[in-house]
């Protein structure tokens, strides 16, 4: 029987003015709202993938939770071990889309959701793994309350427990972590991740998530003038799986941002085993080359798309060796950008197609 990949965490609904307007100048009037959520996002990416996925939450019973659980559901996801309470809130955020110089921003309406207030006493994780082979987590749930990070610590305890392989992207929002009085983000962050990441198999994080949460940073980098130093993401990938040497894997994603509608992107997968990187993507001589990505739709969700891609992968006989999973994880997001909403709604062959070199974005006929 074909086991699942399954992700646990927070979902959202999630509110937006249409195009790239502003939240002063959508309202008072009409907000797009989907979903979207690390965890989630991963799951629904790697079932339009072609993988079995479960996503694994707590929710209220209520019709917006219902409307959600149909749609992954839809999708291809299993939803049937998802913890529901009777009272409660889904929480909320609002997204305002960048363009050009401006920035895009997030204010986040989730204090008090279902899952915050949630400790490990009240999942069954024997059963909602059940039949998996692949726990997917992130450092965002843990970020939101106390009771939060325990039962994404539980989760990932009994997931090694069992022997199923474990990924972590580190995902640090500096606009949570705020759970413990008196300390700052990125000491709670660290302080919590720690005891989360040593359990993973495969750690992910972008050129950020690194330093914010364990202080190890790549020379030469500067995020906010858009400046990467690639070789040096090896030390970081280094220094990474020295301090966590369960993981066999540190994947590191790669993102050049000239402006809200131009990105280059990229990535690199290090394997520890071998004591190699790899890059993705690269030109004919070898050489990394990022993918120019102009005229962005929604980057929200790019880099669940690039753990979903990473992940599938891994987990398949085509594409599990290091070369190619790291290609097909950087196409699967570089295709993302060009999705509206959290999902990234591109197929197997699509990545494959782009991959291959099929960068042209020609009418298929």
């Amino acid at each position: 029987m074909e086991q699942f990949i399954a992700g646990f965490g927070e979902v959202m609904l999630r509110l937006a003015p249409a195009g790239k307007t502003r939240f002063a100048q959508a309202l008072p009037g009409t907000l797009e709202a989907t979903y979207g959520g690390g965890e989630a996002n991963v799951c629904a990416s790697l079932a339009l993938l072609g993988a079995k996925s479960r996503y694994l939450t707590a929710l209220p019973r209520n019709p917006v939770s219902n409307a959600f659980s149909v749609q992954l559901r839809g999708l291809g996801v299993d939803v049937d071990r998802i913890l529901y309470r009777e009272n409660g809130r889904m929480g909320v955020y609002y997204a305002e889309h960048g363009a050009a110089q401006r920035g895009s921003n997030v204010v986040y309406d989730r204090a008090n959701s279902v899952i915050s207030e949630c400790g490990p006493e009240d999942y069954d994780f024997a059963s909602m793994l059940e039949n998996c082979k692949h726990l997917h987590v992130t450092g965002i749930t843990p970020a939101l309350s106390e009771k939060a990070f325990q039962a994404t610590l539980a989760i990932v305890k009994e997931a090694s427990d069992r022997g199923i392989r474990i990924s972590c992207d580190l995902n640090f929002r500096k606009k949570l972590w705020r759970w413990k009085t008196g300390c700052a983000p990125k000491d709670l962050a660290a302080e919590c991740m720690e005891q989360i990441v040593k359990y993973a198999d495969i750690i992910i994080g972008n050129e950020e998530d690194a330093s914010d949460v364990f202080g190890i940073s790549s020379e030469g980098t500067s995020v906010e003038s858009g400046k990467i130093n690639v070789a040096g993401y090896r030390e970081v990938a280094r220094k990474l799986s020295a301090r966590f040497p369960k993981a066999a894997y540190v994947a590191i994603t790669l993102r050049e941002s000239y402006s809200a509608d131009h990105n280059n992107w990229g990535g690199m997968l290090y394997e520890t085993a071998s004591d190699k990187e790899f890059f993705a993507p690269l030109n004919a001589s070898g050489e990394y080359a990022p993918y120019e990505i102009r005229n962005i739709v929604d980057r929200f969700g790019g880099g669940d798309s690039f753990c979903a891609g990473l992940i599938f992968a891994l987990n398949s006989t085509e594409f599990n060796t290091p070369d190619k999973a790291i290609r097909f994880a950087v196409a699967a997001s570089c295709l993302k950008h060009s999705i509206k909403g959290d999902y990234n709604y591109v197929s197997k062959e699509e990545v494959v197609a782009l991959m291959n070199g099929n960068a042209s974005g020609r009418v298929k006929r």
